[in-house]
Order: structure tokens, then sequence, then C-alpha cells
């Protein structure tokens, strides 16, 4: 019997891996439903690409001994491998099927393409959403943590790599719409970074030079004295001189307004 001829060989048609806000894996726009061992595998190789099968078993199944970890893969990949192939063997190293694509990788890709100054870095065949195509990558594509609600301390280390990658991405994003006189769009991209971390300067950097780009100073001296505000109140700091350096110097001299005190 040919590949093409057992279900249980088939090649995922269609398979859509979605792993930026929430867990979903859709097969030919259709919603699927696996059970939480068979999600966890599929998304740490989703994330480290080929892993030996003892990584595997040893890094989801940290608490048990190493027969009992690898019995346990056994039988998730067992159960797996009942429907569409969604992971490839290849001796004793595990990898999610080729057919699948994954938005964490596509938003990878497109976060690269922004730093190496190329196009939108997402593929023919992979776009997410509309407005996605040869040009800039949407905001959207950006906007959302890795597996916000999953408690796993493996994912600890690949949650903040993909929110450093997204904010860097939004940072970048905002200054070439600056550079193509999109202010809107890059405004709007450098307070999502913002809204994403408050008192992460870089993206508060990324607001006030789309403002001057534009002209609009006044928005500008708002955005520095917000971060001015929340950096001294939250962590006891000033601005740095790279940030302060963006004002006119009579803005850098006021005194910090405080955060208005509640009510009684």
């Amino acid at each position: 019997m040919t590949p093409d001829q057992s279900g249980a060989c088939l090649r995922p048609p269609g398979a859509d891996l979605r792993l930026l806000g929430c867990w979903q894996l859709a097969l030919g726009g259709r919603t699927v439903e696996l059970p939480p061992t068979a999600r966890r595998i599929l998304t740490l190789l989703a994330l480290r690409g080929p892993v030996a099968r003892a990584a595997v078993s040893c890094t989801l199944w940290p608490e048990a001994d190493e027969g009992a970890a690898a019995g346990r893969l056994r039988t998730a990949l067992w159960r797996l491998s009942a429907g569409q192939r969604l992971v490839e063997t290849r001796g004793e190293v595990l990898a999610l099927a080729a057919a699948v694509r994954v938005d964490v990788r596509r938003m990878v890709a497109a976060a690269q393409a922004l730093r190496d100054g190329g196009g939108a870095g997402v593929g023919a065949g992979a776009a997410v959403g509309a407005g996605v195509g040869a040009g800039e990558p949407p905001v959207e594509l950006f906007t959302q943590d890795l597996l916000p609600n999953w408690y796993e301390d493996w994912l600890v280390v690949e949650r903040e790599r993909v929110r450093q990658i997204r904010l860097h991405a939004l940072e970048a994003l905002s200054a070439r719409m600056s550079r193509q006189k999109r202010y809107v769009e890059a405004v709007d991209a450098a307070l999502v970074a913002v809204l994403a971390e408050p008192l992460r300067e870089s993206s508060h950097r990324a607001v006030i030079r789309a403002h001057l780009a534009e002209g609009n100073v006044a928005e500008a001296v708002r955005q520095y004295e917000t971060c001015r505000v929340a950096l001294r109140e939250q962590l006891g700091v000033e601005p740095s001189a790279e940030l302060a350096g963006l004002m006119p110097l009579r803005t850098r001299t006021l005194p910090a307004r405080r955060s208005p005190t509640p009510a009684h």
C-alpha cells in the first residue's frame, strides 16, 4: 500500500498551527481538537524544530524517570499517527511535518525581513489575514504573545524570545512606515509595542520619532512625558540621554508630572 492509499500516512492538507494568543490547529480550514499531550508535542516541535526523542520526553515529563517518559511519548505519538501525519520521525529525531504551517514561524520570518530591510517575509500561501502580501506585514502579526495561558516551565524562555522578536519588529515596522510617510501606521505600530511593555523606552522612542517625523511636536512631548512619569514612578530612573535628546531642551528640563492620586 502506498502512502497516498493509507489514511494513516497522509500528509495534513492545508494544516495551520496557531500558537500566538491561543492554541489552535486547523486542517483544511476546519479546527481540530487534540489531547493536551499531543498539543504539547506539536508545540515543542514547532518552536524548536527537529528534536531528539529523548530530549522531547525529558522536556515534557521532567518528573518521570527515563523509561516512563519514553513510554508516554510513544503512546502520544501512536495516537497522533492515527489520523493525519503531523509529526515526522527521522531515526531518533522527531520533527513537525513539513506541511504544517506555524504562525510563530511566519512572524519570526517577517520580523527578520524587517530587520534586514526586505519585504514582509510572509510567503505565498501563508498569509495571515487580509492585507498580507508582497508589501509590509500587518501590525496584527506582532500583537499576540506566545500561548499566554500555558504554564509550562520549558515555555518560559520561548515565550520571552518570541516577545522580544515581536517588540523589535513593531519598532522596526514603525520606523519603516515613518520613512514612507505613512505616519498613522507608524504611530500605531509603535503604540502596540508600548501597550505590550509600557516601561520599554525604545518603544516610546519609536512613538516619539513617528510624531516628530509628521511634525506633531506636542504629541511627541506628551508621549515623552508619559514615558518619563512611568520610568520615574515604576523604576525610579530618568529617561536615557538618547530619548531626552529627541526633545526640545525646555521639555527635557521640566519637572516630571506625577500621576494623579485617586480621591478617597
